[in-house]
């Protein structure tokens, strides 16, 4: 990723959280809610690698983001089938990964100069902010509070409090609303 190491570490930081979270997630529910966290996980800690500043750690070749992210992408197309707005999206999410991991290779270039990116790559990009633009702000409408609050989840408990929180549908919501931001931001460094 190209950009100021503040904003590489910021969404290294954001990422990596949203997918320790999503792994957490993926030790109770249906076996669909846990492919989902897993699929969620993936994308998380992608994003977090692919963030981190080049003066902090070799990153690791384009191809490999290109590889990961394209087999996931074509697991989640696959997935659509049962659930196709769900699935849908992550395969956008990971072949936005694809894009810029492909935007990365053709930026690095040798010693004697700089690939030169595909005449598409700058549409492209701009299709995928305006699609992950749209989606936090759909996202983000979802977690403005509709009314009063009722009680505490958990039955009043400070453990069954806790444990109700890590499962709110708002922390997921809230989830997918960051790893949409952290996407958006990485585009924007493409």
């Amino acid at each position: 990723m190209h950009g100021p190491a503040l904003v590489g570490w910021l969404l290294v930081v954001l990422c990596g959280g949203v997918g320790a979270y999503c792994l957490l997630h993926m030790r109770g529910g249906t076996p669909g809610q846990r492919r989902t966290a897993a699929g969620e996980a993936l994308m998380g800690f992608g994003m977090a690698v692919m963030a981190l500043p080049a003066s902090a750690a070799e990153p690791l070749p384009p191809r490999v983001f290109a590889a990961v992210f394209g087999a996931a992408a074509v697991r989640e197309l696959v997935l659509a089938r049962h659930a196709p707005a769900h699935h849908l999206h992550h395969a956008v999410g990971a072949l936005a990964m694809v894009h810029m991991a492909l935007a990365m290779a053709a930026g690095s270039g040798h010693p004697g100069g700089h690939h030169a990116a595909p005449a598409w790559t700058p549409a492209l990009t701009g299709v995928l902010l305006a699609y992950f633009a749209c989606y936090v702000l759909r996202t983000g409408v979802r977690l403005v509070p509709s009314g009063a609050g009722g009680p505490a989840p958990g039955g009043g408990s400070a453990e069954g409090a806790a444990a109700g929180v890590l499962r709110l549908p708002e922390v997921a919501v809230a989830c997918r609303l960051s790893m949409g931001l952290g996407m958006f931001a990485m585009l924007l460094t493409t």
